[in-house]
């Protein structure tokens, strides 16, 4: 009588023979974005003027809302020219010592004339129509591909361009270049620079561009606001008013002038992240990688090279 073999005596195949599916493909192993390299890394110097210069910038911007009625600060708001030209001093500084403790080569300076200069030149296209300002989106990118450090440098450096290229030299001008380098630099502070890539990155940059549009327009706002006549209008500083009413004031005063104009900032910095930015982070990165600003540049000997005589002949 014939027994059938046991089904746990029959040998079984080793994993390695066994063929695998067609519908189930091979998991695609793809490199990880490798970390960008910064061309100007702040050091405790740079940090310490950026930090000194803000709170400067800070408090000239928002006096009028720290000063009540006996206040000796209004009594001196006509001093603001004098601070203006302060405050374009440490402007001034911060850059320098920016460049001077982070060793900016001259590759990094190349890519700081060139994106400056095309800032400076976007600028006046939306010159007498309100907020079409494309410079903001590329602001934005810059900072956010080249870092915080380039990102402030660049910003006060483009705002000052523009101010000689449209002649629109004045006491505001070291608030536009202060808050436009902060415009850049919050841009090259938003997280995953080096990791979150796509639409998912867009949608960050274009909701930045959005709210800091805002913002950029609030600070310049601040800085005219206090030097209106309050005579001649119900929404201008009155330094014998208190500080809630000088509040309802300054809204009333940005709804009034300002809102339109920082609306459309807003909406063109939008709709160019969302359908230029990833052709322009792409070319931004790609010039950064092959710029390898952290790459010292070195000259060596050949090893392999005869010594020359100084008669010029090899021996």
């Amino acid at each position: 009588m014939n027994k059938k073999p046991h089904p746990r005596s029959e040998p079984h195949p080793h994993p390695e023979s066994l063929p695998l599916p067609e519908s189930l493909p091979l998991p695609e192993h793809r490199p990880l974005p490798q970390p960008q390299a910064r061309p100007i890394r702040l050091g405790p110097r740079s940090l310490a003027a950026l930090l000194l210069v803000s709170l400067v910038g800070l408090a000239a911007l928002t006096w009028p809302f720290f000063s009540g009625p006996t206040s000796q600060v209004s009594a001196h708001a006509k001093d603001a020219p004098w601070l203006f030209a302060g405050l374009l001093v440490l402007l001034v500084g911060v850059v320098g010592a920016t460049i001077s403790e982070s060793g900016l080569g001259p590759k990094a300076v190349a890519m700081l004339g060139v994106l400056a200069a095309t800032g400076a030149a976007l600028r006046p296209i939306g010159a007498g129509t309100a907020g079409i300002e494309p410079m903001f989106f590329l602001m934005v990118l810059s900072g956010r591909v080249l870092g915080p450090g380039f990102g402030f440098v660049l910003g006060a450096v483009t705002m000052f361009a523009s101010a000689l290229l449209t002649g629109g030299v004045g006491p505001w001008m070291p608030f536009q270049m202060l808050s436009m380098g902060w415009f850049t630099m919050g841009a090259g502070l938003l997280p995953g620079p080096d990791r979150l890539r796509g639409r998912g990155e867009l949608s960050m940059l274009a909701l930045y561009g959005f709210v800091a549009a805002f913002a950029y327009g609030t600070f310049m706002n601040l800085a005219g606001w206090p030097f209106m006549d309050a005579l001649s209008s119900n929404v201008a500083f009155d330094p014998h008013d208190d500080v809630d009413a000088n509040l309802a004031r300054f809204v009333a005063y940005c709804l009034a002038t300002s809102l339109g104009w920082d609306l459309g900032r807003a909406v063109v910095t939008v709709v160019l992240t969302l359908t230029l930015g990833a052709t322009v982070l792409k070319a931004l990165r790609r010039a950064t990688r092959r710029a390898a600003f952290e790459t010292s540049v070195t000259f060596e000997e050949p090893r392999d090279a005869a010594p020359v005589t100084p008669s010029g002949r090899t021996p």
